[in-house]
């Protein structure tokens, strides 16, 4: 049983996922710091920007809150609510408008009916599925020679890795729509813009990080079970 935890494929697949992975938020971490030191010209705090963003997109029943931590700014589309984290609620860098306004696109993505957000919502029960049952399926198929068990495995741990596919369009969007509002109302200078846009840039780079981590250990999975099977 070891085997499958102790093999050549953690180090050619998983290994490197995983240190990508590690580059990645280092970078979005110091990209942030570095650019959490350049106040914008207007001096609008990523609160009031995003209140703005909202406001001009009719989305006036969506609130603002501030929450605790670094960087745990998220939207919530159950609650209407747009959480803001410590290091960007009262901030007027670039980096944390750039952080707000993206948060925004997200909650104008679920207004107009953005397609693979909804996409992403309507796979979120089925991936939820696997991401708790997937492991003990597949361990209970190994342990008890079991092919079709672990394949239903398999297929359940796929469904993350669609779910992190799904979700790029989403992030990349979300960005996108950010420096392209912050640049038409004229809330940032066009090079605060450009230092906002590293950011959000460097942020999509985690994102690509889970989908790689998934892929990585769905082949892995996959190549050992093929393996299994070849041995029987």
């Amino acid at each position: 049983m070891f085997f499958y935890y102790f093999d050549r494929y953690y180090w050619i697949l998983i290994v490197p996922a995983m240190l990508f992975a590690m580059w990645a938020q280092a970078r979005v971490s110091s990209t942030y710091k570095k650019y959490s030191r350049v106040i914008s010209a207007r001096g609008m705090s990523a609160a009031q920007v995003c209140r703005q963003i909202l406001d001009n997109n009719g989305l006036y029943h969506i609130r603002i809150e501030h929450i605790a931590g670094s960087l745990t700014d998220h939207y919530d589309p159950k609650s209407d609510v747009i959480r803001l984290s410590d290091s960007v609620y009262n901030s007027a860098s670039v980096a944390s408008i750039g952080v707000a306004a993206h948060e925004a696109g997200h909650a104008v993505q679920h207004a107009t009916g953005y397609v693979p957000i909804k996409i992403r919502n309507a796979i979120v029960p089925v991936t939820q599925i696997g991401s708790s049952l997937s492991m003990p399926i597949l361990l209970i198929g190994l342990l008890f020679n079991s092919g079709v068990l672990v394949e239903i495995g398999i297929l359940l741990f796929a469904t993350m890795a669609l779910f992190q596919l799904v979700t790029l369009p989403v992030e990349f969007n979300a960005s996108a729509r950010a420096l392209r509002t912050l640049d038409e109302y004229h809330i940032l200078e066009n090079e605060e813009n450009k230092m906002a846009g590293k950011v959000l840039g460097a942020a999509a780079l985690t994102y690509v990080a889970a989908l790689l981590s998934s892929l990585a250990q769905l082949l892995r999975l996959i190549l050992l079970f093929g393996n299994r099977s070849r041995n029987d």
